[in-house]
Order: C-alpha cells, then sequence, then structure tokens
C-alpha cells in the first residue's frame, strides 16, 4: 500500500522581524515589500540557535501527532540548505538528541525543493521495508543572509517542519505521485558562492561578503513561474487526476505573484491555494512543512482531501508531490 503522512509538526523561533524593522535599515517601504512578495513579517533565530534546534522542536511534536515515540524511527531524511556544519550531517545530529536507534540519517541538498525531494526519498524508504521515517525540512536562512542588499533581504525567514511517512493500509490513501526534475545550467542565478571547495572560508570571502546568499531576483523569478507550473502540470499527470479536483494547491512560499501565476494557470480559485507567506516569508525547505501543518490545524486539509505540493529551488531543482491525506 502507499506510504503515507501519519502526523506533522512546526516550529518557527519566537522573534519576528517586521517589514517596519527593514524600513529602518535600507532604503524600503511596507507598501514596496507587500507589493512585491506578499511578504508582512517573518520569524528569525538569535545567534545561538541552529537549524537542528528547530528541527528538533518540530520533529518531537510530528512524533506525538503520530502517537509513537524516537526509537520506532526507520530512517530520518533531512531537506536543508542551512545545516548546522558541512558534516557531519543536521540528520545525525537529531537523530542524536531525539535518542533515536542507530538508524540511516542522512540530509537531502536541493534548495527550496529540500523537503519534496526528502519527502520522495523519505517514500522508497518506506517501499524498500522501513517504517516510520522522518522527513524534514528547516533552515536558518537568516543567518545567510545578506541585510546590506536591499533587493533580498527581506525574503527571507527561518523555521521547521517534519512529517512521520508510515506504511499505508489503504489504497487510495497516501502518496499518489511524485515528480522531481533539475537543470544546473543556471545555477548562478541563485547560490551561496563561498564556503565549499569551490572556494574556502577566508578573510578574503568574508570581507567580500561571498557566504551570503546571491540571487538575480528577476531571472528567478521567470524561473520559477514555469518550474511551480511545471511541477504542478507533471504531477498530476502521473496521478491522471485534474486540477480541478485538487481540494488544496500548497506551493512553495516563495513570492505571492508566482503563487497567483501558477493558480490561474492551474484554473484554480485562491480559495484552493493555501498562502501563509505573510507570516513566515521565504523559509526555503521549511516552507511546505509549515505551510501544511499549518493547514492542517486550522480544518483546510482534513482526511481523505487531496493535496498538491509543489517547490522550486536553488540548483536550479523543481518537484511536485500529490498525497491524499
Amino acid at each position: 500500500m502507499r506510504p503515507y503522512l501519519a502526523s506533522i509538526g512546526a516550529y518557527v523561533p519566537e522573534k519576528i522581524l517586521t517589514n517596519a524593522d527593514f524600513e529602518k535599515i535600507i532604503d524600503t517601504t511596507d507598501e514596496w515589500i507587500r507589493t512585491r512578495s506578499g511578504i508582512v513579517e517573518r520569524h528569525v533565530t538569535d545567534e545561538k540557535t541552529t537549524t537542528s534546534d528547530l528541527a528538533v522542536i518540530a520533529v518531537k511534536r510530528a512524533l506525538e501527532g503520530a502517537k509513537i515515540t524516537a526509537v520506532d524511527v526507520g530512517a530520518i531524511v533531512v531537506g536543508t540548505a542551512t545545516p548546522d556544519m558541512p558534516f557531519p550531517s543536521t540528520a545525525c545530529l537529531i537523530q542524536s538528541r531525539i535518542g533515536a536507534r542507530k538508524i540511516m540519517s542522512f540530509d537531502v541538498t536541493a534548495g527550496c525543493s529540500g523537503f519534496l525531494y526528502a519527502l520522495g526519498v523519505g517514500e522508497s524508504l518506506v517501499k524498500s521495508g522501513i517504517d516510520n521515517v522522518l522527513v524534514v525540512g528547516a533552515e536558518t536562512l537568516t543567518k545567510i543572509t545578506d541585510y546590506t542588499d536591499r533587493t533580498s533581504c527581506f525574503l527571507f525567514g527561518d523555521g521547521a517542519g517534519a512529517v512521520v511517512l508510515k506504511k499505508g493500509n489503504e489504497e487510495n490513501r497516501g502518496i499518489l505521485a511524485s515528480y522531481f526534475a533539475a537543470d544546473g545550467a543556471d545555477w548562478r542565478l541563485l547560490y551561496q558562492p563561498a564556503g565549499g571547495s569551490r572556494m574556502p572560508a577566508s578573510h578574503k570571502t568574508v570581507d567580500e561578503k561571498l557566504h551570503v546568499i546571491k540571487m538575480a531576483g528577476n531571472e528567478v523569478f521567470k524561473f520559477a513561474t514555469r518550474a511551480l507550473i511545471d511541477a504542478s502540470l507533471q504531477t498530476l499527470k502521473l496521478a491522471n487526476i485534474p486540477p480541478e479536483k485538487i481540494d488544496l494547491l500548497i506551493p512553495h512560499q516563495a513570492n505571492i505573484r508566482i503563487i497567483e501565476a501558477t493558480a490561474k494557470r492551474l484554473q484554480l480559485g485562491m480559495d484552493k491555494v493555501f498562502i501563509n507567506i505573510d507570516k513566515y516569508g521565504n523559509t526555503s525547505s521549511a516552507s511546505i512543512p509549515l505551510a501544511l501543518d499549518e493547514a492542517v490545524k486550522s480544518g483546510r486539509v482534513k482526511s481523505g482531501s487531496l493535496v498538491l505540493m509543489v517547490a522550486f529551488g536553488a540548483g536550479f531543482t523543481w518537484a511536485g508531490v500529490l498525497v491524499r491525506w
């Protein structure tokens, strides 16, 4: 039977940066930010809080929702672009901190598509016989944000979400279709230049601010719109389900205009699209699980709901997963 999402948990740090706060540090206005992105505020970590710190809280909430304990977990897959450190993986840190057994634990790097990519890996693991797979999307993007770049610094926020994937016992419940793609030709449009083997950390890379997000906003916007539409259509095609049958579209929360363009192409009313970018900004891999958690808690996703989740991210990557909740 199909693997299904047994539960979800999420967490965001308490500190909030509003658009009014950005008016004090860069040349911008609340109206300008709202109009171009749809963002009103975003949650940010303090200096000591790490990606794994956020993830552990979300994971514990997901475990509680699934009514299992850490020793029941069969594997941990984490989607993140902001790990605690290059190695070991954030998944290994989570495994140790929650007291899970010596299970398979690793990270997936796919930019903002990270959670859906991790969900695809988790689906495969469950189908291979591993039950109770923890799939996590967690980010602290504000730690690699250039707050002098007025074109992008207001976009990003921090957060984490986690789901428990279990072996299904109902034919029509769970993950119905998954679609994944990537095109690395234009990787320079969205990347973090320094910190890897191409450009190791040095005084020069720090002085030149090469450890922060670099983004060609207009070009990324164009690609992202095409990618979300493609992910949506291809995933629905694999499931042989027309767009009008969707109960809720949960897109990556990057830009309200990209979300609206995707809904328009699918001929979906905005009442069938979940939006919380106004409260959290772009939280990369955490974006979709944060939105899914809120949609479930608010009653917009119920047992039997047909939910399409789509994302795009640095790489470029894009993905879609259709689930029957």
